[in-house]
């Protein structure tokens, strides 16, 4: 076998290359087209779009079938989108501007140098080569053609390439039934919510908004905020996810003794909804304050709802969690740019006559489902971290000739 070379990428392949010259001669051919969602985080490809050349030569990125490409924008480099290109319309595509794009010279094989791409090495260095300001960071075109990686012989890259596809594809099945897992708890975890807003034969229902308090959250200037974790901790809508709310963006207001402040602390057992995009993936950002929480502020786009003697904290909860109401309100969001819900959709949205203690019986036995489901989906959530922790680490162990791929044995993850 040859010894292996480490070697930049710049000597092995050509970065971002021209338009091939038969397109641009015939402009109204029809080639591939891939925004940003057509590629995913998997390697696969949705060649679903074409558009004629004339449309796409510039502003966006050209490929060819055998070019590999990735995302080079925060946070989709760090969330490995990318792919090797094949299938194409024509051999060719266009798409995001968001992409490098690497084309194999000889010797190079175009699927090794795929992995090459999806290694820990790269991911890494890549993400610490980023360059611009906030969410706009990118890599560098100069980091790719000078990142170092090791190149065997073009027989060796093959049997590498051959060992990683078979090895990827099995961890790849065991993601994607866990995924599957995830898809299905999720089902039941909506089902269950329902049960809390079902109607009894006969049964009314009432509005919200005639016994809860809603208070929209306070526009607290954005240059005063501080990262320092002496101030009081302000609840944001970047905080909040379907079911809890996440403090790893945490902003502070400097301390201060503004009485006019006092009515957007927040207590323990406050319903929390975030107003703007105000669903994920089918779940809406709502949220119960626990303990941990209490003497937050409140920020606007963010609303605390209290039931009184009325309404369950934990039934408003679920009201706002349920399907029912994202589906009455989804299609009367305001804003296009960043929809978001009015406290007056919330107010309206009408929840089963029951009395408090009804309530309070369906939130303890609803309660009791969703934490066994909510449990079972942790662990899928953990399972399929370690499968992808373990599927970059063998490609960077394989693709730096780490493991020895004739005696490789697969770890139980």
């Amino acid at each position: 076998m040859t010894a292996s070379v480490e070697t930049r990428l710049r000597y092995v392949t050509e970065l971002n290359p021209p338009v091939r010259t038969d397109l641009l001669d015939h402009l109204d051919t029809e080639v591939s087209f891939l925004p940003m969602e057509a590629i995913g985080e998997d390697g696969s490809l949705d060649l679903h779009r074409t558009r004629p050349v004339e449309e796409v030569r510039t502003g966006y990125t050209y490929f060819e079938d055998g070019d590999v490409a990735f995302a080079k924008v925060t946070p989709c480099f760090e969330n490995g989108k990318g792919a090797l290109m094949k299938g194409l319309e024509r051999q060719a595509g266009f798409g995001t501007s968001e992409l490098t794009v690497l084309r194999p010279k000889t010797g190079t094989n175009a699927r090794y140098l795929n992995f090459v791409v999806q290694s820990e090495q790269f991911r890494q260095l890549g993400a610490g080569a980023m360059t611009g300001a906030g969410g706009l960071k990118r890599v560098p075109d100069e980091f790719t053609r000078n990142f170092r990686a090791t190149f065997p012989s073009e027989e060796e890259q093959e049997r590498i390439a051959n060992f990683l596809d078979e090895q990827t594809a099995r961890i790849d099945a065991l993601i994607v039934g866990k995924d599957e897992l995830l898809d299905k708890l999720f089902e039941y975890r909506i089902a269950i919510v329902e049960t809390v807003m079902a109607d009894a034969p006969g049964q009314s229902r009432v509005r919200l908004g005639l016994h809860v308090d809603l208070l929209p959250g306070y526009a607290f200037p954005s240059e005063k905020f501080s990262l320092d974790p002496d101030g009081i901790p302000l609840l944001r809508g970047i905080n909040m996810a379907p079911g809890c709310i996440r403090w790893d963006e945490t902003v502070y207001w400097p301390h201060t003794d503004d009485a006019t402040l006092e009515r957007f602390r927040l207590k323990a057992s406050d319903v929390v909804f975030g107003m703007d995009r105000p669903w994920v993936n089918a779940g809406t950002r709502v949220a119960m304050v626990d303990e941990d929480a209490e003497d937050v502020l409140l920020l606007q786009r963010v609303c605390r709802l209290r039931g009184g003697s009325k309404f369950h904290q934990r039934f408003i909860y679920y009201a706002l969690a349920s399907d029912r109401f994202r589906q009455s309100v989804e299609v009367d969001l305001t804003g296009v740019s960043v929809p978001h819900i009015s406290p007056e959709q919330i107010l309206s949205f009408k929840v089963p006559a029951i009395s408090f203690e009804e309530q309070r019986d369906r939130c303890e036995e609803a309660d009791r489902k969703v934490s066994s489901i909510d449990e079972l989906t942790m662990h899928a959530s953990q399972v399929i971290d370690r499968l992808r922790e373990y599927r970059s680490s063998l490609i960077s162990a394989a693709v730096t000739g780490q493991i020895d791929i004739n005696n490789f044995q697969m770890e139980v993850v």
